[in-house]
């Protein structure tokens, strides 16, 4: 096996039964949408549908890359892409980097056989694509048939990985060659760390339009490398586990900075979604819940962790008065101090 097969393993296994969560809080819990008693609408009336680059989504859920390159990992993602199918939702796969290294891992992260309507997005890291070129990563979009590029940064995750990347350079002038020269949509995503409003603010001057927040709040991959390594992994992955931007914070920088923003990192429950959509992202993006769905009871489990969310989103839609996800920033809403404290203007920002 190779040593990034091993380490994808790894990588599930921890997550799917370790403690990787940060112990920060995404902040979305802040977020309170007024109880709307008398909503003069019907259950059949909520829509909670969206267009995203293309393609129709029943409700503004994304299934978020995790993982590829190894036969479990392959079926992991079948099981993912089968419940995106017949629910309408998107999905991503996890980095592609494992693709560079052996293109006859490719298996593993095609899924358009199961999913031929889904939203489906590629993944590859930034330093990966710096490598590689526009020609290159183009040809991984291709390979599994994918509707947009994911790009992830994370420099956190790979100070700690004893065998990760140390030089990040280059890396905004590979996203400016992405971003106009990729024959697909380009989504740069963080990976549980958040953006802050000067990174924001340089992206969207590079041409980026789209980012996935991934703010703190959620899964630590600093904190997963630390339980997979040596003394020094250990040490370091405890000291930067609580790193970053909570994931409410950062989608208001995003939206502030005029990019369209999917939000991910921490997000655990139709109210976190719900709390996500007010704040102004397009999209949500999950991960964690359906890994530990996926190892607790399969493809069923997987399936119905998406069916609740899908309907428990639908009922708080309701239960605000939003008839569809464009209502939901105008309804009026109570935001906590803390996440005040973060998005108030002031010198940081």
């Amino acid at each position: 096996m190779s040593e990034i097969a091993r380490r994808k393993n790894e990588h599930l296994e921890l997550c799917a039964r370790g403690d990787v969560e940060s112990r920060v809080s995404t902040l979305l819990e802040e977020v309170h949408l007024l109880h709307e008693a008398l909503p003069e609408l019907s259950a059949a009336e909520i829509d909670s549908s969206r267009e995203l680059f293309g393609r129709r989504l029943a409700a503004p859920f994304v299934i978020t890359g995790m993982t590829g390159g190894t036969e479990e990992a392959g079926r992991l993602n079948r099981a993912l892409a089968l419940a995106a199918q017949k629910l309408g939702l998107g999905l991503g796969v996890g980095s592609q980097r494992a693709m560079l290294a052996d293109p006859s891992c490719a298996d593993s992260f095609r899924v358009r056989d199961v999913a031929p309507d889904v939203l489906l997005l590629a993944n590859l890291g930034a330093v990966q694509a710096r490598e590689a070129g526009v020609e290159r990563v183009a040809g991984l979009v291709a390979t599994i048939r994918a509707d947009a590029l994911c790009v992830h940064l994370n420099a956190a995750q790979e100070l700690v990985q004893d065998e990760g990347d140390r030089d990040f350079r280059g890396c905004l002038a590979t996203l400016r060659r992405l971003a106009h020269e990729l024959p697909v949509p380009l989504i740069v995503k963080e990976t549980g760390c958040g953006f802050a409003p000067a990174t924001l603010a340089r992206l969207r001057d590079a041409g980026v339009r789209v980012v996935d927040v991934s703010g703190a709040g959620g899964t630590s991959w600093p904190g997963v490398e630390g339980l997979r390594g040596s003394r020094r992994q250990r040490a370091l992955g405890a000291e930067l586990r609580e790193w970053g931007i909570p994931t409410g914070a950062a989608l208001v920088y995003a939206r502030r900075a005029g990019l369209a923003a999917i939000a991910s990192g921490g997000i655990r429950s139709a109210r976190d979604a719900l709390g996500a959509l007010a704040l102004g992202a397009t999209a949500v993006g999950l991960a964690l819940p359906f890994l530990r769905a996926y190892a607790e009871r399969g493809a069923q489990g997987v399936l119905e962790t998406a069916g609740d969310l899908c309907e428990g989103l639908r009922a708080l839609m309701l239960l605000s008065g939003a008839r569809c996800l464009d209502d939901l920033p105008d309804i009026p809403r109570v935001l906590g101090s803390e996440l005040r404290a973060w998005i108030e203007p002031g010198p940081a920002c």
